[in-house]
């Protein structure tokens, strides 16, 4: 009897982990195919189509389901200006970090001096 349950959550294990792992496998597929790993202006090319795909679908979908939800909002997002600002930050954070190290040392030295006096 135990041999029988066992098997039943060894099947029950494998079902669920064949059906994930196909989901992800799927999900892989699509962000390559819609070249979402690829170079950045790729990647870009796919928001813009993404953008311009999904407030239809949605529409389509409140109208079946029966909702009606508000416009969606316009915005201008660009990734690769986003991109480049992060890098910028990261970049200028780097070239200032060993003036701000030496400056943290000396009020730290200050900080123990005082302490011992």
């Amino acid at each position: 009897m135990d041999f029988l349950r066992t098997a039943k959550s060894y099947s029950s294990f494998y079902q669920r982990f064949v059906i994930k792992g196909g989901l992800a496998g799927a999900a892989v597929y699509v962000v390559y195919d819609q070249g979402l790993l690829g170079s950045g202006t790729q990647g870009a090319e796919a928001l813009k189509k993404a953008q311009a795909a999904l407030p239809p679908a949605i529409q389509e979908w409140t109208r079946y389901i029966g909702w009606e939800l508000p416009p969606t909002p316009k915005f201008d997002f660009s990734p690769s200006d986003s991109w480049n600002k992060g890098v910028q930050t990261v970049m200028s954070a780097l070239s200032v970090a060993p003036t701000r190290a030496c400056e943290y040392t000396v009020e730290g030295w200050k900080f123990v001096k005082d302490l011992v006096k």
